[in-house]
């Protein structure tokens, strides 16, 4: 492998044999023999946090945005690490400790028979050693606590032209950014992350100061327009003034100046589980571009959440399954605007809908995967949005319902207090292909309302397919990978938006705080995204992104187009500071909203330190 940092070592040692010069990647230290291969990697002769027992440990969530994901994801793609379950992230430290065991030995072999990925393959363990190394997880001690600052970054926006925020209609300019407030101008985004444990126990916070510029928003007319397509009267007959929905940015928007938590919750580990509850990523489908069930594309909720973060093995059942996993969350949704329903205020009538949107209704989500093969990953995931103020009361008997409800309510009890509420079905796969394994892996996510999964009604259903290129032959840095996506079911035909993503009660959807917490592309939409990645080392790479979005014409009046193209690097200076920073063309027509084809551009600058910095308590 790295034969010349070992003879240098070497020397090195020989001449000054009381220095600490560490261990080499794959080498031990003579006076120290590691415990386990990510010690033997990094060279910590104290040796670097080692993970506790699954039954005892706790660690920290890795963020959904976090570059450890395409780089385990792109090492299991070239045949190395195990159990990695794609398609339920976030992943703890500890969990992603746990895939990479054996991945030294696998790089060793490949070297030996001159596996063109074993070069690439080292930069990306390297880098994911460094990471986990001291920082990833946490001492297995019951008394002793610790305070851990995991990051602090700032980040700068600056937009020309009117760009679009509204995934739940026309679509969005910036995608899968936690609902950040964005208008055209300068944005800025400054925040920090850390977290304290003590034995099993940890609060993790990451919160950050967000500033976006006022913008002109919606017309009245737009308005009026969107929320009649959502069965939505404009004027709130609660208030009898406009109804503002999250889902509509009716303007003027004002200047937007706050401080948020993107993350922050409490977590215990007890028996290879995470119990946590408070504002957390979720992100649930093997794809990158986006989850048909979850993502970051909107706010994360507070929920409360149980996480079987190892992989389980059950005799005699797992021989056909194979180790699996599983997620379940239940919290409520916010933005969403109560709107009563005078019709029945005035005459009570099971034929009438109680409510003519519930106002913050609450969801629950449960995902299994399962690994039958060292190649292949499947699952199952089921979303319900039940309840809320005016329609149905938040308690365990409604939960109860709603989490065993397994058929089609007729439209008395939808239009009760009795609603299971609104429910969807996903399945998803992952397969690294057998002839060109090690270089292509063919994934699917998919998601059906009102059916337990899309491979049940597949018509009914909407799909995100992918393939994904580890290297390109002869030239081992770079990357390939493609998705498309479809929410325009072909059955039912010309629904005008009134299916995915939507509920004839639940009619703000599938959103949090107005963003659809799903996949970006919308309701009735069809498009795609492609990457192409030049990995300069393990953490560092140029990346050129294509994308198109088109909304059906039937749910947007004269449809939508948008297109762009982005350009970005991400760049190390030493190992603690990174520079990312990014660059989005883009061209979008939107006849409802403005006449002609708009452009928008958008640069993002994004600076953050990892300190490494920790205190015991």
């Amino acid at each position: 492998m790295q034969l010349r940092p070992l003879l240098f070592h070497g020397v090195l040692t020989c001449l000054l044999p009381g220095f600490p010069f560490g261990a080499v990647p794959g080498v031990a230290a003579q006076e120290h023999a590691p415990e386990t291969r990510l010690e033997a990697a990094t060279g910590n002769e104290s040796g670097p946090a080692q993970p506790c027992p699954p039954a005892t440990g706790v660690s920290p969530y890795i963020p959904v945005d976090s570059w450890v994901y395409p780089a385990v994801m792109r090492l299991y793609a070239m045949g190395y690490a195990g159990k990695v379950y794609t398609g339920m992230r976030p992943w703890t430290r500890s969990s992603v400790s746990h895939m990479l065991e054996g991945t030294l030995e696998q790089i060793g072999d490949a070297d030996l028979y001159g596996d063109s990925t074993a070069g690439e393959a080292d930069a990306l363990y390297s880098a994911l050693s460094r990471e986990l190394d001291g920082r990833a997880s946490i001492p297995c001690t019951a008394t002793k606590g610790q305070l851990t600052i995991e990051s602090s970054y700032s980040t700068i926006r600056a937009i020309s032209g009117t760009p679009l925020h509204d995934s739940f209609h026309l679509g969005s300019t910036i995608v899968n950014d936690y609902g950040r407030p964005y208008e055209s101008g300068f944005s800025n985004y400054s925040g920090l992350s850390g977290y304290a444990s003590a034995g099993r126990f940890l609060i993790y916070a990451r919160g950050e100061f967000q500033g976006a510029a006022s913008a002109t928003g919606y017309s009245t007319a737009l308005a009026t327009t969107l929320t009649t397509l959502d069965i939505i009267p404009y004027i709130n007959p609660a208030t009898g003034l406009p109804t503002r929905l999250e889902s509509v940015p009716l303007g003027p928007i004002a200047t937007t100046t706050q401080g948020r938590f993107l993350e922050a919750y409490a977590q215990v580990h007890l028996a290879g589980h995470d119990f946590s509850f408070g504002k957390q990523d979720d992100w649930l489908g093997p794809g990158v571009g986006a989850g048909m069930a979850y993502s970051n594309n909107a706010e994360n909720i507070y929920s409360f959440r149980i996480n079987r973060t190892e992989p389980l093995d059950i005799p005699l059942l797992s021989r056909l399954t194979g180790p699996f996993r599983y997620d379940f969350l239940v919290g409520k949704l916010r933005g969403h605007t109560w709107v009563p329903n005078p019709v029945y205020d005035a005459n009570p009538s099971s034929s009438v809908a109680n409510v003519i949107s519930p106002g913050d209704p609450w969801v629950h989500v449960e995902k299994f995967s399962f690994r039958p093969t060292r190649d292949l990953e499947f699952g199952w995931e089921r979303t319900v949005i039940w309840g809320g103020k005016g329609h149905e009361p938040i308690t365990m008997r409604t939960f109860l319902k709603s989490f065993f409800s397994t058929t089609a309510a007729d439209l008395a009890v939808k239009n009760s207090r009795q609603d299971p509420g609104a429910r969807f079905g996903a399945f998803d796969f992952s397969y690294r292909l057998p002839f060109p394994r090690n270089w292509l892996t063919l994934y699917t996510d998919s998601e059906a309302h009102d059916s337990p999964s899309p491979i049940a009604k597949p018509y009914h259903g909407c799909f995100r397919p992918g393939l994904y290129l580890s290297h390109v032959p002869g030239i081992p840095r770079l990357d390939a990978r493609f998705e498309a996506t479809d929410t325009d079911s072909s059955y039912p035909l010309s629904i005008g938006g009134r299916y995915q993503y939507w509920e004839v009660i639940q009619v703000q959807g599938y959103t949090n705080n107005g963003q659809i917490f799903g996949d970006w592309i919308g309701r009735e939409g069809k498009g795609g995204q492609g990457w192409l990645t030049y990995h300069l080392s393990g953490n560092e790479w140029i990346q050129l992104e294509l994308r198109n979005q088109k909304n059906a014409k039937d749910f947007i009046p004269g449809g939508t187009t948008l297109n762009d193209a982005t350009f970005r690097v991400v760049k190390r200076i030493g190992k603690d500071l990174e520079i990312n920073g990014a660059f989005t063309f883009e061209r979008y027509k939107a006849p409802i909203y403005l006449p002609g084809a708009q452009t928008v551009t958008a640069t993002t600058i994004q600076l953050t330190w990892f300190p490494e910095r920790r205190v015991n308590f």
